[in-house]
């Protein structure tokens, strides 16, 4: 309606004003123009001015009137003309990319239409549109998902692919188009945009050639009653007998306050479960299931929540991942500078748990250790590690009560390494040589602890600080700190245990920590960080600042058969190896595809010490659903130190296991094995609801329009006026608008309407 009514006063639509460059020419020279102007403006006023007789009101108003239908005449004759560019017939190429991703078969447009039909309905060959647009325009379709492929018509479409990535998609057409005048790109879709690729960087690239992308929305943009898992965050590898949290977003629409139940499914056989109740619509959700202890190898993931009636859509009520469960036993480096029981009740805690192993270098006099767990009688002889490559065997390192100088300058610096540049995880605990107390201000471990070590030094002779320890929130949710079957059960057993105590002034923590343990003194009111951790480079380092841990398992008020001290230190070691690199890893990007979707296989590679290596001779090897093996010979990246990557195309659907092999001079050195998953599920439908304002901004970047579908047809109108392939100038005349025709009467019968009301009339 609005646009009607522009087309109607302003003689063309808005959209060719949008197109335009204004400029003037006048039906004589400008100067004698500029000069009637003057004289006949002057001749009002000066005529005016002379009419003593009225009011001096009167007299302006008048002025006014006339004086502005003067100067439209003038305007007229300066000829105002608007310069467009147009696309010349049938010289430019108009490519048409549709969606072939699964959401697009998603049926909420109602009469079980799914979002491809309607689509196809309107740019199917037949159509009136596309036979008005191939009369201007040689058609080029394309149908996309992860990428864009030319296909022949829209007939051949299936939605069948499993992501939408529209940055990736807008290249690859502009790639395949280079070398042709292309009048612009018209994208039906829904926008559900989950691949990854910055589309930013794609519109540049068609900023760059002028090229005007239309973008045609599909679908709903807001589902009546719905409830969708839109993310899930799961570990991807875990030490067998770790305990694994499935932490599931879930956004909920019209159906606020009613019930269903997240269920986790490893390999078909449901591992894990919780009821929740849905909040207000609108609103996201966390579901947290804890799933039963795997047995080593590779699952696919299924997450599901209980479809409820009246539900817009199924198909996104599901989500699927992969989880591997790796055997042990791995091994933790353990430093004591002196014979406490929180040494011993730790390794009694783990010596039962074959997945765990600690390695202890235990100080027991000046130059003499006691050593456990190792596995030559070389290893570790010497006391700590002298070199990296000794030092970065191990995976994880726990500092106990040793001071700072038991280490040289260069081992400090080591443990420094360790983190940042090994990816290892460090984990320094409290005690009467620890922390500030016992000399590490200032020296290279302080500058990688999540804690500032700000406060006065203790008095290790006094007495110790009793703190009532409890999680934080961050602490709740994290899988390390679950000490019972669910949130309520673990919440109690925290709020049961007894105190312990602090030793050591613990300091502020850093910008970027998290603290998932404080502590708060039975005699005081300020709360003190006892366990926080950061990233630190490549690798993680940790505080767990009290001394006495074991009070958890020899307190008067703890059972004898309680295992709370065993399932804590278990669960705290298998954290600290979590996500830590080995010399070789291999991964796939994106890590879930569709079959007959491409994936690039990029693997990272080190030497001993885990300086980056570029002259390795990387072979990725690919073992499909059905067990047959694929070798990738990958090559180096020149972006990035130490990656290697190649090209790996999906045929199967089900779970891939990746592996790498890396020569190096006389090294040959296998990664930990990666995994891949390739379902027709559909990633994309898990935030399938319309993506509007993407559209808009690809639209508006590129000097596009955005329609909902059923406005499709105006396309036919708007893709005329392009600056980019064969296109010609047209000018069209301004000065012949009705508005200003209108305008002249307006004013005209407004100076006669005031006379007559004032009787000069």
């Amino acid at each position: 309606m609005l646009e009607t009514l522009f087309s109607f006063f302003f003689k063309y639509p808005f959209r060719v004003y949008e197109k335009g460059d204004f400029t003037f020419v006048p039906v004589l020279p400008p100067l004698i123009l500029l000069g009637a102007a003057v004289i006949l403006l002057g001749a009002v006023a000066f005529v005016h001015s002379r009419l003593t007789t009225l009011p001096v009101r009167d007299r302006i108003i008048l002025a006014g009137l006339r004086g502005t239908a003067v100067a439209l005449l003038i305007l007229a004759l300066f000829r105002p003309t608007l310069i467009i560019s147009s696309a010349v017939a049938q010289r430019n190429v108009l490519a048409v990319m549709l969606d072939d991703s699964r959401s697009m078969r998603l049926t909420d447009l109602g009469k079980q239409q799914t979002r491809l039909a309607a689509a196809q309905r309107v740019f199917a060959d037949t159509t009136d549109l596309i036979k008005k647009l191939e009369k201007q325009y040689v058609l080029r379709y394309f149908r996309f998902a992860a990428d864009a492929r030319p296909v022949g018509s829209t007939s051949s479409l299936n939605g069948a692919g499993t992501r939408t990535d529209i940055g990736a998609a807008l290249e690859g057409a502009r790639e395949e188009l280079s070398g042709t005048p292309v009048a612009g790109i018209v994208v039906v879709t829904d926008g559900a945009d989950n691949g990854g690729s910055d589309v930013g960087t794609s519109l540049l690239a068609l900023r760059a050639r002028r090229i005007p992308v239309y973008t045609v929305g599909v679908g709903l943009e807001r589902f009546p009653r719905d409830i969708a898992i839109e993310r899930v965050a799961a570990p991807q590898n875990v030490l067998e007998g770790a305990n694994v949290l499935i932490d599931a977003a879930i956004r909920v629409r019209g159906l606020g306050g009613q019930k269903t139940t997240v269920t986790v499914e490893a390999d078909g056989r449901i591992v894990g479960s919780e009821d929740i109740t849905l909040p207000a619509s609108g609103d996201v959700t966390n579901a947290r299931v804890r799933l039963q202890s795997l047995t080593p190898g590779t699952y696919r993931l299924t997450v599901r929540a209980k479809l409820l009636d009246g539900e817009t859509i199924a198909e996104n009520n599901e989500y699927h991942t992969v989880l591997r469960v790796r055997r042990g036993p791995e091994r933790i480096l353990y430093v004591e500078g002196e014979p406490r029981p929180e040494f011993g009740f730790m390794r009694r805690a783990v010596a039962p748990d074959t997945a765990l192993q600690l390695v202890a270098l235990l100080r027991s006099a000046e130059g003499k250790y006691l050593r456990l767990g190792v596995r030559d009688s070389l290893e570790l002889v010497g006391g700590f590690p002298t070199s990296r490559e000794e030092l970065f065997k191990y995976p994880a390192i726990i500092l106990g009560s040793l001071e700072a100088n038991f280490f040289t300058g260069d081992q400090l610096r080591m443990l420094a390494d360790f983190v940042s540049q090994r990816g290892g995880t460090l984990l320094a605990l409290g005690g009467r040589s620890a922390f500030a107390e016992g000399g590490y201000g200032g020296t290279a471990v302080e500058e990688v602890l999540p804690l500032t070590f700000s406060r006065a030094v203790m008095d290790t002779a006094g007495p110790a600080t009793e703190v009532r320890v409890r999680p934080t929130p961050a602490g709740f949710a994290h899988p390390a700190l679950q000490l019972g079957a669910n949130d309520s059960a673990s919440a109690k057993k925290w709020r049961s245990l007894p105190p312990l105590t602090v030793v050591n002034g613990l300091g502020s923590v850093r910008p970027g920590a998290t603290v998932l343990l404080t502590g708060r003194a039975t005699t005081g009111q300020t709360d003190l960080p006892i366990l926080a951790f950061q990233r630190f480079g490549r690798g993680v380092s940790a505080i767990f600042g009290v001394q006495d841990t074991w009070l958890w398992q020899m307190h008067a008020d703890i059972a004898v058969d309680d295992e709370t001290h065993e399932t804590l230190w278990r669960q705290m070691l298998r954290w600290m190896l979590e996500g830590v690199p080995n010399q070789v890893e291999i991964t796939a990007l994106p890590a879930r595809v569709g079959p007959g979707e491409p994936v690039t296989l990029r693997a990272r590679v080190a030497d001993k010490n885990y300086l980056d290596v570029n002259d390795a001779i990387v072979t990725a090897t690919v073992t499909t659903p059905s067990g047959r093996s694929v070798n990738v010979p990958l090559e180096w990246s020149l972006r990035e130190d130490g990656t290697y990557t190649g090209r790996f195309l999906t045929e199967e659907a089900g779970v891939y296991a990746l592996s790498a092999t890396s020569a190096h001079g006389r090294d040959t050195t296998k990664s930990v094995p990666g995994s891949l998953l390739a379902d027709d599920q559909g990633a994309d439908v898990e935030q399938a609801e319309l993506r509007t304002p993407l559209l808009r901004r690809i639209a508006e970047e590129t000097k596009g329009r955005y329609y909902p579908l059923a406005d499709a047809s105006k396309l036919l109108e708007d893709v005329k006026y392009t600056d980019s392939g064969v296109t010609m100038k047209e000018s069209r005349d301004l000065w012949d608008l009705p508005v200003v025709l209108l305008a002249l009467i307006v004013l005209l019968g407004a100076e006669w309407t005031y006379r007559r009301w004032r009787g000069l009339a």
